[in-house]
């Protein structure tokens, strides 16, 4: 099968992550007779330098023909000034907004053999398998008004956090399909108790509730599920959430499974369903780790993990997504590892031999 993929590289380490994917899904074609046709261009940084715009009206367009989006990193010093008009991330939101991305998929799964390579117990951590649905549209940071003036008394800003029923109800689906195809539980986060916005979140998932009444639903104050995810996080399995909240807990996740160097993320256009091929963008959740670029340092086994999420929602190729994963799997319990998840005892190696090993892996060598 043919399969049109845009590809993003970024900023930073992005180039060099998106290097190494490419090879595992050259792997992935050789072994199963597909073919990826890869349209590469710039977004972030690279593109206001390039191009005036985070991203292009012409990324864009291609964006929006393609099967899928790969996307590495974006952002950098060089463009970190709080008074520029254009920024990085800007691209990344009107990615996320034009192409109606609204689901940001999540996954945290705790590898054994890298218990011990956190900050916490392994006996807290042994086990985690748990999955993020974050709302990606809508509201801190594309409510508005979203401003900034000069008063009399000084400097003010306003960001607004606002949500249609429309949208909680769409977001929250996807949270109760994906529940379904796991442990039926779905934990509902949000900040009932002094946002008004939260209460309408908390109504409406209710309501949704109603059409899944094989999926136990469980409310939880954002406060105390970022409790939960350093106190018991084998007790998660899907939590959905709003924007903000979603950005800010999924990082912290993160470090459950040792490094941002770990986590993939999809974010996709509609309902998650086996054998049913949807839109999407895949990235990993790091960032653009400028100080890391070009030092063969960076782990491209999140964007690789991305691919194969990639693999499995935008190509419905459940079969090629699983081999990826165990190809991760394997080189990991043979005891390969990046800077970011190094220990004792275990053979390092850089952005590109992890990429070999792993690609190797998946084509049978």
């Amino acid at each position: 099968m043919d399969f049109n993929i845009v590809v993003l590289p970024g900023d930073g380490v992005g180039p060099e992550v998106i290097d190494e994917t490419l090879k595992v899904l050259k792997a992935i074609g050789r072994r199963f007779g597909h073919r990826f046709d890869i349209d590469s261009r710039l977004v972030g940084g690279a593109a206001i330098d390039a191009e005036g715009a985070a991203v292009s009206k012409a990324t864009l367009k291609l964006c929006k023909k393609a099967d899928a989006v790969l996307l590495g990193a974006v952002g950098g010093p060089k463009w970190d000034d709080p008074l520029a008009k254009v920024r990085p991330e800007d691209g990344l939101l009107e990615l996320r907004k034009s192409l109606a991305l609204f689901a940001n998929l999540r996954p945290v799964k705790v590898h054994p053999v890298l218990v011990n390579s956190t900050n916490l117990k392994p006996e807290v951590i042994k086990g985690v398998d748990f999955i993020f649905v974050r709302e990606l549209t809508g509201g801190l940071y594309f409510g508005k008004p979203k401003k900034r003036w000069q008063t009399d008394s000084g400097r003010k800003a306003v960001d607004s956090m606002l949500y249609s029923e429309q949208e909680i109800d769409r977001i929250v689906r996807v949270g109760f399909e994906l529940a379904r195809r796991r442990q039926k539980k779905l934990i509902s986060v949000d900040k009932a108790n002094v946002l008004e916005s939260s209460r309408l979140w908390r109504q409406v998932t209710q309501e949704v509730a109603k059409d899944y009444p094989d999926v136990l639903l469980e409310h939880m104050l954002v406060d105390a599920c970022s409790m939960r995810i350093i106190q018991n996080p084998r007790y998660l399995d899907v939590l959905v959430t709003e924007n903000t909240f979603g950005d800010i807990l999924t990082d912290e996740a993160s470090m459950l499974a040792g490094s941002m160097g770990m986590l993939p993320s999809a974010s996709i256009a509609g309902v998650p369903q086996t054998g049913v091929r949807i839109f999407g963008l895949y990235e990993p959740i790091h960032g653009s780790a400028p100080r890391r670029a070009g030092q063969n340092l960076a782990n491209p086994i999140a964007t690789i993990l991305s691919a194969a999420m990639m693999l499995r929602y935008s190509f419905a190729l459940e079969k090629e997504a699983d081999v990826v994963e165990k190809a991760v799997e394997d080189a990991l319990n043979e005891g390969y590892r990046t800077y970011d998840i190094m220990s004792e005892g275990k053979t390092r190696c850089g952005t590109k031999e992890m990429g070999d090993i792993i690609a190797g892996k998946v084509g049978g060598s």
